[in-house]
This record gives structure tokens, C-alpha cells and sequence, in this order.
């Protein structure tokens, strides 16, 4: 049997620490399968006394992430710790530059540096590996990077926050507030302390740029996503969709345009009922990959917690500690960083399903005509205009008007509804959210 991989940790949280628990009880299993031995030869975490229900000696610990990086005889150094800066940052690149591969489920820091550290990689002929980063336990990196080579993908998408769907789930299935489900989140430990990260849509946005770099071949651009977070979501909204027939998803969406750009966006979603991406609730994640050949894969699974992501992180481990010495790599964005094309923006595009407003107006005689008139005045043609209100019948009170739009372009909705706000009669901020027919989803 070949040499032991030699390993490195660097962060004992809840993946880390059940990546160490599952290369301990399945030591010998995975010595079969992967053809050698995969040791743990070094570690570093922020607080060494804590009890994490693992045994590890005390001769293999090292300071930090950064001396851990620079010193340790391993030959993969595992990054665990989370964020886009140091010490994950400096400990990455340090790593790479020795030659020493490297695995991580650090979405942030790839979404910020990915190419620069693709580019070290290559260089000093590392590793770069991912799965953990996007989706947890779903393998559609490499699903992306190695499976569908050959292929032309027309368009990305899915579920990518356990935290949001959970929430959504939730608030339909329960009729509960946003701020109840959110409090119940956080208790049963699907949300932070601080939700902002996950709720206003920047996980799901980093995670899509990853995407989109691979399936495109772009340059990764996390800054170039229209970005919407669920966090203005109603239990009336919820009611709303569901009267008409839809769920309400946060999604992320890349596809490519006639225009030759590609767009990318972030935004709460109305989807059909019968649609298989409204089905999947709770923490549950699912991505969706359009291509000219094998046409649409979708791949539903836990996309976070200790043993989902620890999974993911042991898969590009086993790849590892598999491959053959002096065999090419594949690059870390499926081609080489030399052959990454740049990020070409495309405005939102028009599309099939139209769009849901919910307006809160003062009750008084021609708001009704002169909302109709700003919707005719950008262009947009309604599909119905309707009172949605449990105070329909008290005069004077605030009335809830619905609107649902033909197909139209995202800045003819947003050029309506500030005119619409313009005219003084609107209680509160309008809603808008764009709904997707059975055909897409």
C-alpha cells in the first residue's frame, strides 16, 4: 500500500470536527477504498481545550493557521475556518506556494481571491479543491468541473441557503412572521447570532459567482450580482403566492443572454406549486444545470451541517489521496486561469413569468386607474389587478392592491413602481417579486 496522505486542519468547528471523526472510525475503510492511508498530521483551532468529542495528540497542534501552513509535513492542508480574509487568506496562499494541495469549504474566500489562488495553485503544481463551498454535500462542482466537460451550459440555478429556505418553508407552513421563523432559526442553529450574511442573499451570491466562473468560463465577478435578500418577505406575501398558486424560494440564477453576457442574480422567487424546485423545503438546498447535451440535471440534497459539508470535504480528500503521482491536475475552474474569459455583465432580461406586486395604498377614489396607468406607461401589461385585503370592506382603511404582470423587463417594473411611489398614496414600501412559469422550473 502506498504511502499515508498526510493531512493537515485548520479549524475544529462542527465540519472540522466531524471530518476528524470520520477519518478516525473509517480509517481502514478508506485505506481500501482510496488505496492508502489518509492521516491527520497536524492541527490548529481557536481554542484548543474545547471538548469536541475527538482524540487528537498533543504533539500534532500548531499555534495558528498561518505557522500550521508554513510548517507542518503534509501534503493537504484542509482550510476550515471561514471568511474571505486572514488568517484563511494568508494560510491558503502559503500553503499553495510550498506545492501543498489544498481543500476548502470557504465560499467567501473563493468568491473573493478564487482566481489569484487558482493561479498559485498552478504555479507550484496544487490543488485547488471545493465541493464543500457550494451546496454542502451536492457534488455539482464536480459535477461541473469534471462530469459535464464537453457540454454548453445555458443557465445555473437553485436553492442555495438552508437558512432562507428553512425561514420561507416555515412562514408558509405555519403562517408565522419572518421574525418568529427567523428566532426559530437561530435557536435550532440553522441561522447566525448576526443572519444578516445569510438572509440578505450574500451566501447564495457568493456560492452563484462560483458557479458561474465554472460553468461559463468567466472570471469570477461576486460584485456583478443583482442581489435581493428575503428579509421584506410578508406572511402577506406568502399568503398571496399561495392564493395564486406559487411558493416563494430565494433563488440564484446564471444564464447566459442573446447578448452574449451573462446574467447573474439573487432574488426571493415566486415558483408554480407543481414545479419540483418548490417542493424542496426546509434546509434542504437543490441545484438545477441546463446544457446542450445532457439537458437539465438536478441535484437535491443537505446543502450545510458538520456531516453534509465533512462529506464534501472528504470526497476532494479521497480525490487526492486516488490520484496518481505526476498525473495532470484539473484546474481549479475547469480550465486554466490563462483561459478564463473576463465577466461580461447583462442587464436582467425579460422573461416569461412576469411579475407580482403588492401594493399598500391610501383607500381613496382613482389610485386604481392611476396604478394601472404607470404600469401602461412602462410598458407593461397586466395580467390581473386585484384588492387583496382583510379590510376590503372598511372604508378608509389601507387596501392592498396585487398586481401580476405580463412578461417584461426588470427595470420596466422598477421605473413603474418608483413612479407609482411618486404619487403619494402608497402606506410602506411596495413589494416585487418575480414569478417563474412551469416551463422554467
Amino acid at each position: 500500500m502506498a504511502d499515508a496522505l498526510r493531512i493537515g486542519i485548520a479549524g475544529l468547528g462542527t465540519v472540522g470536527a466531524s471530518l476528524v471523526r470520520i477519518l478516525t472510525e473509517r480509517y481502514d475503510s478508506l485505506a481500501t477504498t482510496c488505496g492508502r492511508p489518509i492521516e491527520v498530521v497536524a492541527v490548529t483551532a481557536r481554542d484548543r481545550a474545547k471538548d469536541r468529542g475527538i482524540a487528537l495528540a498533543d504533539d500534532i497542534w500548531f499555534a495558528d493557521a498561518g505557522t500550521l501552513a508554513a510548517e507542518a509535513e503534509m501534503d493537504v492542508f484542509v482550510e476550515l475556518m471561514g471568511g474571505a480574509g486572514d488568517p484563511a487568506y494568508s494560510a491558503v496562499k502559503t500553503a499553495l506556494a510550498r506545492g501543498i494541495h489544498v481543500v476548502t469549504a470557504n465560499k467567501a474566500l473563493l468568491a473573493s481571491h478564487g482566481i489569484e489562488l487558482a493561479g498559485i495553485a498552478e504555479k507550484h503544481g496544487a490543488l485547488l479543491n471545493y465541493e464543500a463551498a457550494v451546496a454542502g454535500g451536492i457534488p455539482v462542482i464536480k459535477a461541473l468541473r469534471e462530469s459535464m466537460t464537453g457540454n454548453t451550459i445555458a443557465r445555473v440555478y437553485g436553492i442555495m441557503n438552508g437558512t432562507c429556505n428553512y425561514i420561507l418553508t416555515k412562514m408558509e407552513k405555519e403562517g408565522l412572521s419572518f421574525e418568529a421563523c427567523l428566532k426559530e432559526a437561530q435557536r435550532l442553529g440553522y441561522a447566525e447570532a448576526d443572519p444578516a450574511f445569510d438572509i440578505e442573499g450574500n451566501d447564495t451570491a457568493h456560492k452563484l459567482a462560483i458557479l458561474t466562473s465554472l460553468a461559463f468560463g468567466t472570471a469570477i465577478a461576486a460584485d456583478d450580482i443583482y442581489l435581493e435578500g428575503i428579509t421584506n418577505i410578508s406572511i402577506e406575501d406568502i399568503q398571496a403566492a399561495s392564493d395564486l398558486g406559487y411558493r416563494i424560494k430565494l433563488l440564484g440564477v446564471a444564464q447566459r443572454t442573446d447578448s452574449g453576457g451573462i446574467e447573474q442574480r439573487v432574488h426571493p422567487t415566486m415558483v408554480p406549486f407543481d414545479s419540483v424546485i418548490a417542493q424542496v423545503d426546509g434546509v434542504t438546498n437543490a441545484v438545477a444545470i441546463e446544457s446542450d447535451i445532457l439537458g437539465e440535471l438536478l441535484m437535491v440534497g443537505p446543502g450545510a451541517g458538520g456531516n453534509a459539508t465533512a462529506s464534501a470535504v472528504l470526497g476532494d480528500i479521497a480525490d487526492i489521496a486516488k490520484s496518481r503521482p505526476g498525473a495532470q491536475h484539473v484546474p481549479a475552474f475547469g480550465r486554466p486561469v490563462a483561459a478564463l474569459i473576463p465577466y461580461t455583465r447583462a442587464q436582467i432580461q425579460s422573461h416569461e413569468g412576469g411579475y407580482f406586486i403588492r401594493l399598500k395604498v391610501i383607500d381613496r377614489a382613482g389610485v386604481f386607474a392611476s396604478v394601472a396607468s404607470r404600469m401602461a406607461e412602462n410598458g407593461i401589461s397586466l395580467e390581473s389587478i386585484m384588492q387583496h385585503s382583510k379590510h376590503t370592506q372598511e372604508t378608509g382603511k389601507p387596501q392592498t392592491i396585487i398586481l401580476v404582470t405580463h412578461a417584461t423587463a426588470e427595470h420596466s417594473v422598477r421605473d413603474a413602481v418608483a413612479a407609482i411611489k411618486g404619487e403619494g398614496y402608497l402606506v410602506g414600501e411596495p413589494q416585487v417579486i418575480r414569478i417563474e412559469r412551469p416551463k422554467d422550473y
